[in-house]
């Protein structure tokens, strides 16, 4: 049986990287990704980041107007340092540009994110369920009133809406125990992160599996989705060493290379993926670290696609 049946295959745009990203990268992978028959393009929020890294929203609307059928999503924005009210505004203008092709994730981050902003660590978790009931509240309500413990609108009013029926579908991106029942409660789908190697990915979509049965909802329609760094590289002492250098030069972490990465050759890639499926993840976000071009179209082949 084809291991990746029935599985939503993303990738993503070029727009993090230890070097330079030009402007007509972005777009050549873009239309490309569409062609080869990737369901979604993917980028992350790295705002105070020592490896180059484009704003997301900005990028997506960029990516919206090269691009007709594939959707576009970030994955994930620290929704705790942000403004709700302006977070809703993006995501329904990204929403209409792309005529309704945006998907947004959004996450508890780290502590850095709140030093970064000035925002207390304190009470986070009340401030990501508060952002999340103004940014829906906000996109499906013509006039919203809310009385938070963080944020408060009177009679608020955002004509502009997601043209997606009921707004943009929101993922939650957590690894902590709490962090996947929280998804499995408020979001529309849950993702794993990149950095998380695939036996804690294993663990947590057995949390999550049991949080959606106790909360009522249906556990096989529910997005599960990982992202999964990689490098094809017939040589793979060559493919360790080039998402070794990825791993230091983006995470400062390249200790991360052999229990998160994932790198070989296409054969090696696509059993590793296959192993990731059968874990449990309905959806996939393949994430080429070098040498996008080439890479995507090896990604590609790794999982079936053809244009």
């Amino acid at each position: 049986m084809e291991p990746f049946a029935g599985v939503q295959l993303g990738t993503v745009l070029p727009h993090r990287s230890p070097e330079h990203i030009d402007q007509a990268t972005v777009v050549r992978a873009a239309a490309r990704a569409e062609a080869l028959g990737f369901t979604d393009l993917w980028v992350t929020e790295n705002n105070l980041d020592p490896a180059f890294s484009f704003e997301p929203m900005m990028l997506l609307a960029h990516a919206a107007a090269v691009t007709t059928t594939i959707k576009l999503g970030v994955a994930v924005m620290v929704l705790p340092v942000q403004q709700p009210a302006r977070l809703a505004h993006q995501g329904a203008t990204l929403d209409q540009l792309s005529n309704g092709r945006a998907l947004l994730a959004v996450g508890i981050g780290r502590d850095h994110h709140y030093h970064e902003f000035e925002i207390p660590v304190a009470r986070r978790v009340t401030r990501f369920r508060e952002g999340l009931e103004v940014v829906r509240g906000l996109w499906r309500e013509p006039v919203f009133t809310y009385d938070g413990e963080f944020y408060r609108l009177k009679d608020a009013e955002m004509a502009i809406k997601p043209q997606q029926a009921g707004g943009v579908s929101i993922w939650i991106g957590a690894g902590h125990p709490d962090g996947v029942r929280r998804s499995a409660k408020l979001g529309d789908g849950w993702m794993g992160a990149g950095s998380h190697p695939t036996n804690v990915f294993v663990e947590g979509v057995k949390i999550l599996r049991d949080a959606l049965e106790e909360q009522g909802r249906d556990v096989a329609s529910y997005p599960i989705s990982k992202r999964v760094f990689i490098v094809f590289d017939d040589n793979r002492s060559r493919a360790r060493e080039r998402m070794r250098h990825w791993f230091d030069r983006v995470y400062r972490a390249p200790d991360l290379t052999d229990s998160a990465g994932v790198f070989g050759s296409v054969a090696e890639v696509r059993e590793q993926l296959a192993g990731i499926v059968a874990a449990g993840a309905n959806h996939l976000v393949i994430n080429p670290v070098d040498d996008f071009e080439a890479q995507l179209e090896l990604s590609a082949e790794a999982v079936g696609l053809s244009a």
